[in-house]
C-alpha cells in the first residue's frame, strides 16, 4: 500500500507540473474516497492542496465527518454553503416547466440530485481557477465501470487518481492513511436524499463489483446489474459523439 500511495503521489506532483498549476483540490464530502483523495494531494502539494466542503441540502453528519477529515490529514479549508442557491435555481426551472405545462414529477429527484453535483463542479471549478488549481475526482474504479457518477458533476474533473482502485483497495489505503474510523466504516452514500445509498440504488454491493472488475465469479444477477450499467452508461466516459465528417 505504501509504494501505491507513492506512485500516486508522484503521478499527482507530475500532473501540477504538466498542467503548470500550483496546486490540486478536492470536494471533501464525508466519504470514503474523497477522504482518501484528500490525503493524497495533501501529500502531494503539502502548502498548495484545498479541501472543499459544499453542504446542499446534506446529512449534518456528513459535514462532521468532513471536517473529521481535514482536520485529521492536515489540509487547508473552504466551506460553501449551496442549500439557498440549489433552492433558488431549482425553484426557478420547476417553475418555468410547470408554467408551460411540461413539469415531470417522475423526473424531479434525479434532476434535484444532479444539479447538486452540478453546482458542486462549478464551485470547484471556480475556487479552482481563483488559485490556479487542478480539480481531482474521487471515483473508484467501481463507480467508474458502473457509470455511478453525475455526468459533468462528479465525474466533472481534471484527474482521477483512484479510477484503477477497487472499492476494498480504496478503504485499505483510507486505513494506511489514517482516515477517520467512522469514515472508512460508513455506508458508501451520495447523500442525495433521506436514506439514499449507493448499494440500494446500484442494486448490487461493491464487494460484487470489485470481484467482476477482478475477474471472479459472482452470482448471474449481479453481473447482469454490473454489466447492464456499464453499457448503459457508456457516453459517461466518452467524449460528446459528433456526426462524421
Amino acid at each position: 500500500m505504501e509504494k501505491k500511495v507513492e506512485k500516486i503521489v508522484l503521478w499527482l506532483k507530475n500532473q501540477v507540473e504538466q498542467a503548470n498549476v500550483d496546486g490540486l483540490l478536492v470536494g471533501v464530502s464525508g466519504g470514503i474516497d474523497s477522504a482518501v483523495v484528500a490525503n493524497l494531494i495533501k501529500r502531494a502539494c503539502p502548502d498548495h492542496s484545498l479541501g472543499v466542503v459544499m453542504p446542499c441540502k446534506s446529512h449534518s453528519s456528513d459535514q462532521q465527518h468532513a471536517q473529521k477529515v481535514i482536520e485529521a490529514c492536515g489540509i487547508k479549508s473552504v466551506t460553501v454553503d449551496l442549500t439557498e442557491t440549489h433552492e433558488v435555481m431549482f425553484g426557478t426551472i420547476q417553475e418555468q416547466l410547470r408554467n408551460q405545462d411540461t413539469y415531470n414529477q417522475e423526473q424531479a429527484k434525479l434532476a434535484d440530485a444532479n444539479l447538486r453535483a452540478r453546482l458542486r463542479m462549478s464551485t470547484l471549478y471556480t475556487i479552482a481557477t481563483n488559485h490556479k488549481y487542478l480539480v481531482v475526482g474521487t471515483d473508484n474504479a467501481a463507480e467508474w465501470y458502473t457509470g455511478y457518477f453525475t455526468k459533468f458533476g462528479d465525474g466533472g474533473v481534471d484527474l482521477v487518481p483512484l479510477v484503477h482502485l477497487t472499492k476494498g483497495e480504496v478503504r485499505e489505503m483510507a486505513e494506511y492513511l489514517g482516515v477517520p474510523d467512522e469514515v472508512v466504516h460508513k455506508q458508501p452514500s451520495a447523500g442525495l436524499w433521506e436514506g439514499q445509498t449507493d448499494e440500494n440504488e446500484m442494486g448490487t454491493s461493491y464487494a460484487m463489483i470489485d470481484k467482476y472488475l477482478k475477474g471472479e465469479e459472482i452470482p448471474e444477477e449481479d453481473k447482469k446489474i454490473i454489466e447492464a450499467m456499464h453499457k448503459r452508461s457508456a457516453h459517461k466516459r466518452q467524449l460528446p459523439p459528433s456526426p462524421p465528417q
